[in-house]
């Protein structure tokens, strides 16, 4: 018994010394939102009250454009995500995009619930408080998600979509990006919201990239800094133990905006037979698959990627 006792006795000091060690390499505090602020949130930068929650958004372009173009990024981004695209559709459409709640420099929900539903209204929100009545609306993965469920909520208030790799349809991913499969597993995942090893974030950017050699270290580095704002890594374990409507998709068909459907063929997260069923089930769309690109291809291909949007937004009459 005594020797039983010892072993337990080692075995438990070995454990509490490993994970002391781990802590002292991987472990980091937030980063004062003051200071990604001043990093993140230059000019244009501006900040709105929404429903008691602190937006970061920013709004570029022609202002007097009644019809802007807004675009959501996905999970674990920021609005950073469309600055090259933004460079450039700024010098003919008005462009707006914010940080969501638990993302970026915005604050998380109170509430911690992060549903595509909340998320919803949440833009609705956001939207009402910028006194914008009609616009294009464009996401990414889960923003694609929120993208055509808003459309499907307020029709009146969408001209055109833009999906991107969009969420929405059940799926199975062929790879899943090291920090979504650590925010999934039990204990676990509440140790990630303090130790955050910045191989993690590299980790997985590479994995959403079909070009790995595209993701630099000032990529990493905004993503792992902004990761550490106050409240972002439980926002991120919240998210990701959320259980969305499973049934929500078939209010697809009902979406009669023109559409355009963007897709990196080499997604590995959501893979384009995914981008098929929305091909199929939108009445009104275009079908675009880029080659040697992935999940974030407004990112890993902005040229490419944005002529198709640039050629889907032409007809379009901005008043």
């Amino acid at each position: 018994m005594k020797q039983l006792f010892k072993i337990l006795k080692t075995t438990f000091l070995c454990i509490g010394i490993l994970a002391l060690i781990v802590a002292f390499l991987f472990g980091y505090k937030d980063i004062p939102l003051d200071e990604l602020k001043a990093k993140y949130a230059k000019a244009p930068s501006s900040f709105v009250s929404v429903d008691g929650i602190n937006v970061h958004f920013r709004d570029e372009g022609d202002l007097n454009t009644s019809v802007p173009i807004v675009l959501i990024h996905g999970t674990g981004s920021s609005l950073h995500t469309f600055d090259d695209w933004t460079d450039s559709l700024k010098t003919e459409y008005r462009v707006i995009r914010m940080d969501l709640p638990g993302y970026g420099l915005t604050d998380p929900f109170p509430k911690k619930i992060y549903s595509v539903g909340n998320y919803t209204s949440f833009v609705k929100q956001f939207l009402d408080k910028k006194g914008i009545k009609k616009c294009v609306i464009g996401g990414n993965s889960l923003g694609g998600h929120i993208a055509w469920r808003f459309t499907a909520n307020y029709p009146n208030m969408v001209e055109k979509m833009i999906l991107i790799d969009a969420a929405g349809y059940p799926y199975k991913a062929k790879s899943l990006p090291l920090a979504f499969r650590i925010a999934k597993i039990p204990l676990i995942k509440n140790l990630f919201k303090y130790i955050t090893p910045k191989f993690v974030a590299q980790s997985s950017i590479e994995n959403v990239y079909a070009d790995k050699r595209k993701v630099t270290d000032e990529l990493t580095d905004r993503y792992f800094e902004l990761t550490l704002r106050p409240g972002n890594r439980q926002a991120f374990v919240d998210r990701l133990s959320i259980q969305n409507n499973s049934d929500a998709y078939k209010q697809i068909p009902s979406i009669l905006q023109p559409t355009l459907i963007l897709w990196g063929e080499q997604d590995l997260l959501i893979p384009v037979e995914n981008a098929k069923l929305f091909h199929k089930d939108l009445p009104n769309n275009t079908f675009v698959v880029l080659k040697n690109v992935g999940h974030v291809p407004m990112e890993e291909s902005p040229n490419q990627s944005l002529e198709a949007v640039i050629s889907f937004l032409e007809n379009m009459d901005f008043y």
